[in-house]
């Protein structure tokens, strides 16, 4: 529903500001007489929130945390927040400031954006309602910095696989597309039977030549082809997946680092697996965790409800519940799982590189040896 910033008089006579929600401009003066405010400036209120990049929200939530411990008031801080920021951010503080500046809570003020994932705003409501807001935001500003630094790892770690892909491909597609031609003619001028390997290396130049738009409509298709398997088969993709210790490790760590962290922050169970699901990228572990919160809502245990998961986690978990401490078992197994990424990524890179130099070896190798072996051939005739 759209929001109206006013400008209006009280049945006091001070002047008033706000916002209010309405379908259209003429319901909202109608709201806004029922409440006995009469306005004189009714707008509709310009939002930039789904242009506003979420990479920026860890360090605003770390600026809220760090102002209101320091006894600024919410409200204060996000104006001046909003003063201080530039782009669309300063513009969607501005409006939640608005908003919490109408009597509105800031738990209600940051769930009319998608930006905000629901479990921030579950968070900050717990915080609302315990009296610790700074300590809830600065929680919160450490999960998702810790959140963006796994993301950082896992982009850092395919740059340079996608790079040398990248600059494969662009060598390769030189050389059969200006240097073989050249090279394959004075071959075919000669009249003498080649080796295998030279008509297999002028088969695909001339295949990479003609039929170019060909191989590229056909990367287009095969694209799209798997992107839309992948949506109608994800869950049973997602499952193999888990087959690969390192992709394992990833996920079930952003699984155990929400869920340890909602625990941590007061919310129930129940609510806190529904949360914490999503959170880890893979649709095989959210199904798991969906049944299992059934499973707890029916009387199990949820050491017990959760028993499609690694044995260790779940023996962490009943010692938690037995000690009174859930939340801090699961943030040791999140710690535990994040650390065996850690290690697998670094094995997994260090293996990597030698991998795709042998690689691109092999098909340099491959074609030097098809445009020499003519050459020896016709060096033999000569002797």
């Amino acid at each position: 529903m759209p929001a109206f910033r006013y400008k209006a008089y009280a049945a006091s006579g001070n002047e008033t500001s706000g916002t209010i929600t309405a379908e259209t401009e003429k319901q909202a003066v109608l709201k806004l007489r029922e409440q006995g405010v009469f306005p004189h400036q009714v707008s509709l209120r310009k939002t930039s929130a789904s242009k506003a990049k979420p990479d920026t929200l860890p360090f605003i939530t770390r600026q809220l945390a760090l102002l209101t411990a320091s006894g600024v008031t919410v409200l204060d801080a996000l104006r001046s927040l909003s003063t201080e920021t530039k782009g669309h951010w300063g513009d969607l503080l501005g409006n939640i400031a608005d908003d919490v500046s109408s009597g509105m809570s800031l738990s209600r003020a940051l769930g009319q954006y998608t930006i905000f994932p629901e479990f921030y705003v579950k968070m900050v409501a717990s915080g609302e309602a315990s009296g610790a807001m700074d300590t809830v935001l600065k929680s919160l500003a450490d999960f998702l910095d810790e959140e963006a630094r796994t993301k950082a790892r896992v982009k850092a770690a395919l740059i340079y696989p996608a790079f040398m892909v990248v600059v494969g491909a662009v060598i390769l597609s030189f050389i059969f597309a200006f240097v073989m031609p050249k090279i394959t003619k004075i071959f075919s001028d000669s009249g003498k039977a080649l080796p295998l390997a030279t008509r297999l290396l002028m088969f695909i130049s001339g295949v990479f030549i003609n039929y170019w738009w060909a191989i590229f409509l056909l990367v287009i298709i095969a694209g799209y082809g798997f992107r839309s398997y992948y949506r109608k088969n994800r869950v049973k993709i997602d499952a193999m997946l888990m087959n690969s210790k390192l992709l394992k490790s990833l996920y079930l760590s952003r699984f155990t680092r929400a869920l340890g962290f909602l625990l941590d922050g007061g919310l129930p169970v129940l609510k806190a697996l529904e949360l914490s699901g999503p959170s880890s990228g893979n649709l095989h572990i959210e199904k798991e965790v969906m049944e299992a919160r059934q499973r707890l809502s029916e009387g199990a245990e949820l050491s017990q409800a959760l028993h499609g998961f690694p044995h260790v986690f779940t023996q962490l978990l009943a010692t938690g519940q037995k000690s009174g401490q859930l939340g801090e078992a699961v943030k040791k197994a999140a710690t535990s799982y994040d650390e065996d990424f850690k290690r697998r990524l670094d094995r997994s890179l260090a293996l990597l590189e030698p991998s795709m130099i042998l690689i691109m070896g092999g098909i340099v190798g491959f074609i030097v040896l098809a445009v020499l072996l003519p050459i020896f051939e016709m060096n033999q005739l000569v002797k």
